[in-house]
């Protein structure tokens, strides 16, 4: 018996279940800060005010746990920078492309996802992402919680797509995504209304 044609069959067996059989989710917890595969938004004091596009984000693993690019060579787990999540936005693992190899590509990119890095697992793809940003440099407006996100996105290939970057993920966020619940908008928009008769107070 050829041992080796055994385990291939069986490796390519094991990963075809790993892609195509995803198992079920838990439900949504903002209580726990539990949101399983999802984008989370919290304001940023001030410029969310100003700009309601721009906050922090983070993404979440399997398991709800947030993930945040918050500081440089620094990444949080279940420690969401600037507060809890306001806004959520719980995303399709069946739009990803999880490739055991070049020939195993969902999408469209192939060669271009292989060098990028691929991974076999959403939360695969945000260790390695994680990994990465580890050795990073925070920068407000080149490197910051939205660029970890959109390297999240790239290497799973969301939505067959490896053009996510600041902005597009911003944009789903604000497009897509639901606020927590009510009084996280009543929060956000009482602030924001506070700031606004300030600042109008200082003219």
């Amino acid at each position: 018996m050829d041992l080796k044609a055994v385990y291939d069959v069986e490796r390519t067996d094991s990963t075809s279940r790993i892609q195509h059989d995803l198992w079920p989710l838990d439900e949504i917890d903002p209580k726990k800060a539990k949101f399983p595969c999802c984008l989370v938004w919290t304001p940023l004091p001030v410029v969310s005010w100003l700009a309601p596009f721009i906050g922090h984000v983070g993404i979440c693993r399997e398991d709800g746990a947030i993930l945040d690019f918050s500081g440089s060579n620094f990444v949080n787990v279940e420690d969401f920078a600037f507060g809890a999540a306001a806004r959520y936005v719980q995303l399709d693992r069946n739009t990803c492309c999880f490739p055991p190899n070049l020939a195993g590509h969902t999408c469209k990119h192939g060669y271009q996802h292989t060098e990028y890095g691929t991974a076999l697992t959403w939360d695969d793809a945000l260790r390695l992402s994680a990994q990465h940003f580890e050795h990073k440099s925070y920068n407000l407006f080149t490197c910051n919680s939205h660029s970890f996100v959109a390297n999240c996105l790239n290497r799973l290939c969301y939505g067959g797509s490896m053009d996510w970057n600041m902005i597009s993920v911003a944009a789903l966020i604000l497009i897509k995504g639901h606020w927590v619940d009510s009084m996280s908008l009543v929060k956000y928009g009482v602030s924001k209304t506070v700031f606004i008769i300030a600042d109008r107070e200082w003219q």
